[in-house]
């Protein structure tokens, strides 16, 4: 069983990642989720895949969804620094990082230093960061 986590797991092609995962219960689990500040979104996500921890950027959303998920043992982290703990996360073997813009730089960079295999479905981390992204991922020999 592979564990997944996804940055960006309430727009399009998080919730495509998702539905892929739910279509392979024998071989992929999600993990992990990350988004900017889809509160309602998230915790539906986090509920029904039942995943270990939630990040949303926005702190004010992350203290919305903590409030949603008490008593649900899954973990809400938020900033910046809760986005990296999602894409460094232990029980993660790969990363999908479809975060919007290059605010998926950072994060993705600190998954594939943590060993993560990376599934890229963002432009922006590879026009921004290509040549750094590429370097790592050479250096942490990750795929």
């Amino acid at each position: 069983m592979k564990g997944i986590a996804i940055l960006g797991s309430t727009g399009s092609i998080g919730r495509n990642a998702l539905q892929v995962i739910e279509l392979l219960p024998d071989e992929l689990k999600a993990v992990g989720l990350a988004a900017r500040r889809s509160v309602e979104t998230i915790t539906e996500q986090a509920l029904k895949f039942q995943v270990k921890a939630i990040a949303l950027s926005d702190e004010a959303a992350a203290q919305r969804a903590s409030q949603m998920l008490v008593g649900t043992g899954i973990k809400v982290f938020s900033g910046q620094e809760g986005v990296l703990r999602i894409a460094m996360m232990d029980e993660a073997d790969m990363v999908v990082s479809s975060m919007v813009g290059i605010s998926g730089l950072l994060p993705t960079l600190e998954a594939i230093r943590s060993g993560k295999d990376v599934a890229f479905a963002n432009k922006e981390v590879l026009v921004a960061g290509g040549e750094i992204v590429m370097r790592e991922i050479e250096r942490y020999g990750v795929n």
